[in-house]
C-alpha cells in the first residue's frame, strides 16, 4: 500500500507516540510527497489542514506547539494543504487506543475525523487510513461517536 502512494499525510510525534521520523526521511528518499497536520487551535475550532513539509531541515526549523510537537506557525498561509491540490493517498494517523474492528480513540478533539469527513468530499474520496500504535495501545473494544470515522489498518509493534 504505502509503495504505491505519493500523496501520504503523517503527524509529527509527541513524546508517547510512535516515532514518525524515519518515515518522513523515507518519504523524502523516494520522492513521495509529504504533507503533516497544522491544527488550527483558536477558541472551540476543531480544524485541521494537512500541509506540504518539503524537507527534513523544513520539518525541524518549525517552531515547537504547546504540545511539543512542531507545526506551522498560524500565520504560515504559503504552503500547499492537501485537499486544495490533489488530495491524499494515504494518511499516518496517530491515537491513543485501537480496537481491530478500526475504532479509533483520539485525543478528543475530532481533527482527524473532521479531516476525513471533508476529504470524503474531495473527487479523489477518503484515503487509505493506518494507525500507528503500540501494541499496548489496541483494546478489546474502542467506544465511538457518531461522528468517529473507521481507520483501514492499524500497524502495532512492542514499545522498546
Amino acid at each position: 500500500m504505502y509503495a504505491s502512494c505519493e500523496r501520504i499525510a503523517v503527524f509529527l510525534s509527541m513524546h508517547d507516540e510512535v516515532r514518525t521520523e524515519e518515515i518522513i526521511q523515507d518519504l523524502f528518499k523516494h520522492g513521495k510527497t509529504c504533507f503533516m497536520p497544522k491544527y488550527l487551535t483558536q477558541g472551540t475550532s476543531n480544524h485541521m489542514d494537512m500541509v506540504k513539509l518539503t524537507s527534513m531541515e523544513d520539518m525541524m526549523s518549525l517552531p515547537l506547539t504547546s504540545w511539543n510537537i512542531r507545526q506551522p506557525a498560524a500565520n504560515d498561509n504559503t504552503r500547499e494543504e492537501a485537499l486544495e491540490t490533489g488530495g491524499l493517498d494515504l494518511i499516518l494517523m496517530p491515537g491513543l487506543g485501537f480496537d481491530r474492528n478500526g475504532n479509533r480513540l483520539g485525543r478528543g478533539k475530532g481533527f482527524y475525523d473532521t479531516y476525513l469527513e471533508r476529504c470524503m468530499k474531495h473527487p479523489k474520496g477518503k484515503p487509505y487510513t493506518i494507525a500507528l500504535a503500540f501494541r499496548e495501545q489496541l483494546c478489546q473494544d474502542i467506544p465511538v461517536g457518531d461522528n468517529d470515522v473507521l481507520i483501514d489498518e492499524v500497524l502495532y509493534d512492542v514499545l522498546d
